[in-house]
């Protein structure tokens, strides 16, 4: 009998470690996703992730493009991204998405900074340096709208983000459009402008942990896992200054450098919060004037014949083609998150 308990025991054992799925989720460096960096290395991931018997993995990935570029290839469950990038990496590429949480908006963490000029319009017919096809190409773009100029005017340089900082050092470039941590550190630099950012377009640049929709379907214990671990790190985050001493220091600035990038982030503390942006019709404008932009860019690939070839699905409605939808932005976690169903 003895023997055929240990053989019960095994089999029990082993099904157990087969039930308990494993995730990677990746991020990359900036104010909004930083937090991650915390949730992982605080136990605050894991613990939420043992409540639903599941392991996840949080992993920094340096290069922003490559992340999203990794995720949409099948390498990890979940990544951090814009809801442009969203549209026009993932989504492109056939990969049907789901924005889980919405962080935040960028209200001035994204810029575009001249080197020895103190005006946008002095940007015409210099080389940008920037991420090309990322949010900072469609930043770009509506800035040059907004001196009546086009992206003919300019010549575009794909420059990773990593290698940014480094290159803006050098004499040959004169223009950057990026992203903090990187847009304070260059244009902190001697004879430096910010000529235009994110506040002048609020509410367009949203940033997101997207995730792949099959995956959650098949695993909704990974989403709530995730987005109560969310919620957890930024009640933390809101009211402990050592939280953010942390989310400072692993970013590679000092609290002050790092307050300062949340001060031109409109970050969504609450899940009520983040609901009223998801819940919005203006979601549903805004992910409109993103589409027909990417397709007027030619980022939706060249099989697009328009710009609604790629259905986005939102609470307020579907833009696009609901027959291929690849985009979705569900509310649903987060809702269980504000009524603390998690």
């Amino acid at each position: 009998m003895k023997k055929i308990s240990a053989l019960v025991l095994s089999l029990l054992l082993s099904s157990t470690v087969q039930a308990q799925d494993s995730f990677k989720v990746c991020w990359s460096i900036y104010v909004g996703w930083m937090p991650w960096a915390y949730g992982a290395e605080s136990g605050i991931v894991k613990k939420w992730a043992d409540k639903y018997d599941i392991d996840i993995e949080v992993v920094q990935i340096n290069d922003y493009i490559e992340s999203i570029n990794q995720y949409t290839a099948g390498q990890f469950d979940a990544c951090t991204m814009t809801n442009m990038d969203a549209l026009t990496i993932p989504a492109a590429g056939g990969v049907d998405s789901t924005a889980l949480i919405v962080g935040d908006f960028s209200n001035g963490n994204d810029g575009i900074v001249l080197k020895g000029k103190q005006q946008l319009a002095d940007i015409k017919g210099q080389n940008v340096n920037l991420v090309e096809l990322s949010v900072s190409h469609y930043l770009l773009a509506r800035a040059l709208e907004s001196v009546d100029m086009k992206e003919a005017d300019v010549q575009v340089v794909n420059t990773s983000d990593a290698d940014l900082v480094a290159a803006y050092g050098t004499d040959d470039v004169t223009s950057v459009a990026t992203w903090n941590p990187l847009l304070s550190e260059i244009a902190s630099q001697p004879d430096s402008h910010k000529v235009f950012d994110s506040s002048q377009i609020p509410g367009e640049i949203i940033d997101l942990l997207v995730i792949n929709t099959d995956t959650l379907k098949a695993h909704p214990q990974l989403g709530k896992a995730l987005t109560g671990a969310w919620y957890e790190i930024m009640q933390k985050m809101q009211a402990e200054e050592a939280v953010r001493t942390f989310l400072a220091e692993a970013s590679g600035t000092d609290l002050a450098g790092y307050e300062a990038q949340l001060a031109s982030t409109e970050m969504f503390y609450t899940p009520a919060a983040a609901l009223q942006l998801t819940n919005s019709a203006k979601l549903q404008q805004t992910m409109q004037y993103v589409a027909e932009f990417s397709f007027d860019h030619g980022l939706l690939g060249e099989g697009a014949p328009d710009a609604g070839f790629i259905g986005v699905e939102m609470p307020a409605g579907t833009y696009g083609d609901s027959n291929n939808v690849k985009l979705r932005f569900d509310p649903s976690y987060m809702q269980l998150a504000a009524d603390g169903q998690l």
